[in-house]
């Protein structure tokens, strides 16, 4: 299956995590005995929305939220995508014109309802026209606060800066950011995009500002399609989906229990082993990084180790096609990615690497490692010597 020996090398957690165990054994009641519909009145439905609530208490508590503040979605997307029409929605009516303010290199699932709204083409979900402004970030991807504070005034109804980058790792200062919105925009919802924050940083410490927070279990070891919304009261959202009116009809449709109860078992894993799993994996990337700049030349990290998420390695292979070294990795056993899992296919430049001053040929050349709760010593070896037979057959 691949060149290496020893096996796979899976440094791509970024895109999706292996599901953890604690998830997978929660989880299989519900697929066969406990396939109650959580909106029933039965006994199997009563199981059902027993496991739901119990599993919303855990999800809540590891963003330091209410239960009744959770809102689950299908996932990161969903929860963005609702963070951001729910409240635009809710704010044009009866209102005058309005704003909405992010940073350049939020998650697509973000730039993308926010550029639509700007063109009018949220009319459909009750969105009129408003105006977005993206704020401009530093070398490292990191919010430039002046042009934050510039961009916001009092027509500003959502403000978006996500707590860690999904293609570089970059923290964001979501506390400098929280005072900022406070102090220029009071009546702004503030909204966090943590789904790649989620399985590393105390989100009650971190996100405690915001108004909206986004998370996706498979980035923490939970199952994918699911997700959830934190709204925090007494916030309103205009839903996007009708019908049924569950989840306090902010977000109608069937509840997927078993993904629900396999992510709750995902975060309080990954909220019990915070500590230590981000030390390990930490170590693991340095470990990572300092074999493959001392074996590869012309090799740029994007970001500083110290500004990032404990399992991202950014790596720029000066004249090297990002396409030519993910094809050879492969080959050999490596997953790693270009950049954004769900911009897959895509040939233009990383807009994040775009944003950070990078200019779009080198841009071509970023790969992303990303390690996680699975990486072992032996796989951070072999994929690092995987790199540089790699690029050494790319040059030669």
């Amino acid at each position: 299956m691949n060149g290496l020996s020893g096996g796979l090398c899976y440094l791509d957690h970024a895109a999706t995590s292996p599901l953890r165990p604690e998830a997978a054994e929660a989880m299989a009641p519900f697929g066969a005995d406990r396939y109650g519909n959580a909106s029933g009145a039965h006994a199997m439905a009563r199981d059902a929305r027993t496991a739901l609530e119990e599993a919303r208490e855990v999800v809540a508590a590891t963003v330091g939220a209410a239960p009744s503040e959770v809102v689950f979605t299908s996932g990161g997307t969903e929860a963005d995508n609702l963070a951001v029409f729910g409240t635009l929605a809710r704010c044009t009516e009866g209102h005058g014109p309005i704003s909405a303010v992010c940073s350049s290199v939020e998650h697509a699932a973000v730039l993308a309802p926010l550029r639509a709204a700007s063109r009018g083409a949220g009319a459909v979900l009750g969105v009129g026209r408003v105006r977005v402004r993206e704020v401009g970030v530093d070398a490292s991807a990191r919010v430039d606060l002046d042009a934050l504070d510039d961009a916001l005034d009092d027509t500003t109804v959502l403000v978006s800066v996500m707590a860690a980058n999904n293609e570089v790792g970059t923290l964001q200062p979501l506390d400098q950011v929280a005072a900022l919105v406070r102090r220029r925009a009071p009546a702004a919802a503030l909204h966090t995009d943590a789904v790649q924050a989620a399985p590393y940083l105390d989100l009650p410490a971190v996100a405690g500002g915001c108004d909206l927070v986004s998370l996706s279990a498979h980035k923490l070891g939970g199952p994918k399609g699911v997700g959830a919304l934190v709204v925090r009261a007494p916030l309103r959202l205009a839903p996007m989906l009708h019908g049924g009116g569950q989840e306090q009809e902010r977000r109608s449709g069937t509840h997927d229990v078993a993904g629900i109860v396999g992510f709750a078992a995902a975060a309080r894993a990954a909220a019990e082993r915070r500590d230590g799993e981000a030390a390990r994996v930490a170590g693991l990337r340095d470990r990572f990084a300092d074999l493959v700049c001392s074996a590869v030349p012309g090799v740029v990290e994007s970001v500083a180790r110290s500004a990032t998420l404990p399992g991202f390695c950014h790596l720029r292979f000066l004249g090297i096609e990002q396409e030519e070294l993910l094809v050879l990795l492969d080959r050999a056993g490596v997953c790693a990615s270009a950049g954004s899992a769900c911009a897959s296919g895509a040939v233009e430049p990383s807009h994040v690497l775009l944003a950070m001053g990078v200019g779009s040929e080198e841009a071509r050349s970023g790969i992303r490692f990303s390690l996680g709760h699975t990486t072992t010593e032996g796989e951070v070896a072999r994929a690092a010597h995987g790199v540089a037979d790699a690029a050494a057959q790319l040059r030669g």
